[in-house]
């Protein structure tokens, strides 16, 4: 029964490291004013010739798009290409993966809280939660991911489309053919690792100081 209650806390571990980092992209997915916020800064309106609500409506139709709540792809006033539009469909893909990702790890830890409160918790490893352990390999990950991009921003962008977007070269957008491109700046992107980054932070320092003592 020990090593049972053992082997929960160690599945456990990439269940909440899974659940805080896809739960750390929502935020930048679902909150569309951290756009409009950014429209101004970036030139967005300069770059494409769209007036800020168009640019704000096109950008609405791509996310809606990604986000699985319309079944065509649309970038408001803006034309685009088949190709251009074959890679939001990828990008669907992964938007709706994280969302099922969040979804599934959320469900077998409330299962494991459910199961346990009543009794006695999860076996600490090492005398540490596992959470702490999932913070901790989450930090890395971060520092080295981090240590790249500040480094070379562009070289990590192109990198994490080779990761994820294996064998495809329809990330890289003509903005004659596909304007789109325009309403989304590197810049943008680079905003948007930034509060990722923060986010999955913040969760980790939580999960880090309240799972490194041994309860009494």
């Amino acid at each position: 029964m020990k090593e049972a209650k053992r082997l929960w806390s160690w599945l456990a571990i990439p269940c909440i490291a899974l659940a805080v980092l896809t739960g750390s992209i929502l935020p930048v997915l679902l909150v569309r004013g951290f756009y409009t916020v950014q429209i101004g800064p970036l030139g967005i309106c300069e770059a494409s010739g769209l007036t800020r609500q168009q640019a704000a409506e096109a950008f609405g139709d791509v996310m809606d798009y990604c986000m699985g709540r319309r079944p065509d792809f649309a970038a408001g006033v803006l034309p685009f290409s088949a190709e251009g539009a074959s890679h939001f469909a990828d990008v669907r893909v992964l938007f709706i993966l994280d969302l099922a990702v969040l979804a599934v790890t959320l469900l077998f830890l409330l299962g494991l809280w459910i199961a346990y409160r009543r009794r006695t918790a999860l076996p600490r490893l090492a005398g540490r939660t596992p959470g702490f352990w999932a913070a901790c390999g989450l930090c890395g990950i971060i520092l080295i991911v981090a240590a790249l991009a500040v480094t070379d921003f562009s070289r990590a962008f192109a990198i994490f489309h080779g990761v994820f977007f294996p064998g495809k070269e329809n990330w890289l957008f003509d903005p004659a053919t596909d304007p789109v491109i325009l309403l989304l700046p590197e810049e943008f992107f680079r905003n948007c690792a930034i509060a990722i980054a923060a986010s999955l932070l913040l969760l980790c320092l939580v999960l880090a100081l309240t799972g490194r003592k041994q309860k009494k």
